[in-house]
Formats: C-alpha cells, sequence, structure tokens
C-alpha cells in the first residue's frame, strides 16, 4: 500500500485527525480574528492611558465592545438569513479591519468608543460564522475534542496577541495596522475553506426570570465570570501603566491569565466532575479572592510574583462560565439545555460590559490597587452566595451531574452541538430506564403468582 494511501486511511479511522485535516483552515481563520481582538483589546488601553485619557473613560470606551458584541448576537440570525455566511463574513471582517485602522488615524474617546462598538458587533456575527463552519466540519463522535483543539487556538491566538505589542511602540500606528491585517488575513483561509457553508439554527433564549429561579447560583456565576474577565481583560494594562510596568511586563501580565486558565480549566473541571459542583464554585471563587490579596501585598516585591498571582487568579476565573454551565444544566430537562446556554451567555455578556465600568470606577476611587479590590469584592460575594445555596438546596446526585465541557464565553455553535448531544443521550438514558422499570413492573406479578404456586 503506498504510503498516501495509508495516510488517507489512517486519517478515516481517526475521526478528530480527518476533522482538524479538514478544518485547518477554519482553527487558522479563528486564531487570526483573536490574535486581532486580544492585539487591539490592549494596545487600546495602553495608548488610551498615554493619551491621558481619565480611567473612567477608558472603562466606558472599553465596554462599548461588549455592548456591540451583545447587539450583535442578537440580530447576527437575521443578516445570516439575509444575505448568507460568506457574505456576511467578508463584509463584517472589512469593516472589523477598518474599525481598527480608524482607532489609529482618529485619537478621539467618542470615536474609539463608537469603533469599539462596531467591533463588538462585527466580531459576534464573525465568531457565530467561524463556528458554525467548524461545527459541521465535526462529529458527534469526535465534537468535544473538536471543542478542546479550538479551545487551544484561543488560548493561543490571545497569547500571541500579547506579545506581538513589543514589535512597535503604542503610540506608533504599525500595531493597529497588524491589528488590521490579521482581520483580513482570517477571510483567506475561511473563504476559501472546501466545506459548504454551514447552517444556523438561531437558539431560542431561555426565560431569564425561568433560569434565575432554575439556578441561581449558575445565573450568579456566570454573570461574575463576565464582570470579572471584563474587568481584567480591559483595565489589566491601564493598572500595569499606573503602577511603572514596562511594555514587556504588561504584556506578560495580560497574557498570564490565560496561560493560568489553561493549565488549570481541566484539574478544576475533573473535580467539577467528582464533587458537588457547588463546592468548586465555592472553591474557585475563594481561591479568586486569595490571589489578588497577593497580588496587592506581595507583588511589589517583584514582578514574578505579580505574573504568578495574576496567572494563578486566571486559573481560577476563566473556568467559571464553564462551572456556570455546568451546573446550571444540572438542574435542568435535556430539551432545555441548549436553550438555558443561550440564556447563560446572555447574562455572561451583560458582566461583560459592566465589568469595565465597575472596575475603572474603583480604580478612579482607590487608585490602581482598585483593579484588585474589585476582583476580590467580586469573588467575596460570589463565594458567600454559593454558600448561601449549599443551605437552600440538597446537592444534585454525582450520578446525575453531567460532564463539565470548556466553553469559551460567548456565542458558540460548536459549545451548542456538544450541549445539545449530550442532551440527546441523557433523554435517551433516561427512556430506556423508563422501560426497563416498565419491563420489570410487567415481570414481577408473573413471578409472584408462580412463586405462590409453588
Amino acid at each position: 500500500m503506498a504510503v498516501s494511501d495509508r495516510l488517507a486511511a489512517w486519517k478515516n479511522n481517526n475521526p478528530t485527525v480527518l476533522s482538524v485535516s479538514t478544518a485547518w483552515a477554519l482553527l487558522l481563520g479563528m486564531s487570526m480574528l483573536i490574535f486581532s481582538n486580544s492585539l487591539l483589546n490592549t494596545l487600546l488601553s495602553l495608548r488610551a492611558g498615554i493619551e491621558g485619557f481619565p480611567i473612567l473613560v477608558i472603562g466606558a470606551i472599553m465596554a462599548g465592545y461588549s455592548v456591540g458584541f451583545l447587539v450583535g448576537s442578537v440580530y447576527v440570525a437575521r443578516l445570516l438569513r439575509a444575505v448568507g455566511h460568506v457574505r456576511v463574513f467578508a463584509a463584517l471582517a472589512s469593516l472589523a479591519s477598518v474599525a481598527s485602522l480608524i482607532h489609529g488615524l482618529v485619537i478621539d474617546p467618542f470615536v474609539w468608543a463608537a469603533m469599539r462598538f462596531v467591533t463588538g458587533f462585527c466580531s459576534a456575527a464573525l465568531y457565530v460564522v467561524a463556528e458554525s463552519w467548524l461545527n459541521d466540519s465535526s462529529s458527534n463522535e469526535n465534537r468535544g475534542r473538536m471543542l478542546s483543539i479550538y479551545m487551544l487556538v484561543n488560548y493561543f491566538g490571545y497569547v500571541a496577541g500579547q506579545m506581538i505589542l513589543n514589535v512597535a511602540p503604542p503610540t506608533d500606528i504599525a500595531l493597529f495596522i497588524f491589528a488590521s491585517i490579521a482581520v483580513s488575513l482570517a477571510l483567506v483561509p475561511l473563504l476559501l475553506s472546501s466545506n459548504p457553508a454551514p447552517r444556523f439554527e438561531a437558539t431560542e433564549a431561555f426565560n431569564l426570570k425561568k433560569l434565575l429561579h432554575t439556578s441561581p447560583l449558575g445565573v450568579l456565576a456566570s454573570m461574575g465570570a463576565g464582570m470579572a474577565l471584563g474587568g481584567l481583560i480591559n483595565l489589566g494594562a491601564v493598572y500595569g501603566q499606573q503602577v511603572g510596568l514596562s511594555l514587556a511586563e504588561i504584556t506578560f501580565l495580560m497574557a498570564a491569565p490565560t496561560v493560568g486558565g489553561a493549565l488549570l480549566q481541566y484539574p478544576i473541571g475533573r473535580l467539577s466532575d467528582i464533587f458537588d459542583r457547588r463546592q468548586i464554585i465555592l472553591l474557585v471563587c475563594a481561591l479568586a479572592t486569595v490571589f489578588p490579596l497577593a497580588a496587592i501585598y506581595l507583588g511589589g516585591l517583584s514582578v514574578w510574583v505579580l505574573l504568578i498571582s495574576v496567572a494563578l487568579y486566571g486559573g481560577m476565573v476563566l473556568p467559571l462560565y464553564s462551572l456556570a454551565i455546568a451546573h446550571t444544566n444540572d438542574q435542568l430537562k435535556p430539551e432545555q439545555m441548549v436553550a438555558a446556554s443561550a440564556g447563560l451567555v446572555s447574562v455572561y455578556g451583560i458582566g461583560y460590559i459592566v465589568g469595565p465600568l465597575s472596575s475603572s470606577g474603583l480604580m478612579t476611587l482607590l487608585g490602581s490597587n482598585g483593579f484588585f479590590w474589585y476582583l476580590i469584592i467580586l469573588h467575596a460575594f460570589l463565594a458567600a452566595f454559593a454558600l448561601y445555596r449549599m443551605t437552600r438546596r440538597a446537592a444534585v446526585p454525582l450520578e446525575d451531574q453531567g460532564p463539565y465541557i470548556t466553553i469559551p464565553p460567548r456565542t458558540s455553535p460548536l459549545a451548542d452541538a456538544v450541549a445539545e448531544e449530550f442532551a440527546e443521550e441523557l433523554a435517551e438514558e433516561s427512556a430506556a430506564e423508563s422501560a426497563g422499570n416498565a419491563e420489570n413492573a410487567e415481570e414481577d406479578p408473573a413471578k409472584n403468582a408462580a412463586e405462590k404456586t409453588a
């Protein structure tokens, strides 16, 4: 057998390898999108600080992206139905590329806030289209593993976006050009992909009031994750400037939470599968108050102490959204899971808007350490609420808990497909168990009659 034939046979016998080999262009395109957003986000925070924008103004500018993303998530289905996936992706990627350049050409807080809104709106549709394509490249057998690979691409793209900041000073337009080029390049592999245009079905939103009644801790933890990451990612560079870190040290500071999250996602998820998830949420939130305290009182000893503290904090907060999803699903019927996931995405998005506004407000009142005090207060509240909920409801039996799945905290058709697949499995298991109980109930009277006769 020829080497090419053996390679083809090996791919066919390994579904994940086959999916990656056909989806590499999609993964590359997504990495470029995430790279651009990561670069532009920190670059704007740094440049705003250099230009002397008040911290509250910086927080409002950075919140513009989250507002745009939330609005885009609502209207993306309408756009896709009107003009199709390919045209939506091409048009909005071009618009996002132009918005990146305008940031560098016009230094004005109102223009920047408007461009952040435009970038967020475009990103919502771009992620939905690309993730729908990736979902169609996967099968039920390997979709969970493809999601893991996709998360690695997320981590790599984000860290690479931070590292490229060292190529030129934030006052130079070159970095804005890099961000624009990255979005434009994301078009190439995605639009040249041989995969057919994906299907897109809008998820019916779960009633928020009902969702809050069903899983109060899941909703609060989801919003808390958005508030924490909104503050951390959008104001972290401003904190670094205020305490006198160099540009290189700020890029490492911004990359540290992602590195910590990548390393600790699996261990925390594994613990949540073998213990009451509320205990793990409580533990994560409690530790998420300890590491910012270490950054405040020990971070001045060494930059490495600060970076390690922030990395460990990232290791706690990045899994929080996935923990919220898993805990909420444990309280739901299988047919409710996908819609509830969409509801939690919206709640997370609201938190991501509030995060930079609240964090910048506390930094204005307390100085640079207000950045960490905001995170401490937020997670202390979440830990207290988790402890309170543990007194109000019995734990879900471990055998009834669903698996923890690492999910990107945004609209994700790929993640929704995993949830839907798991829900179908639960429904099939429940039906099989009911059928077995009915069969036993029919056999028991006959068995008892035979015993009496004997």
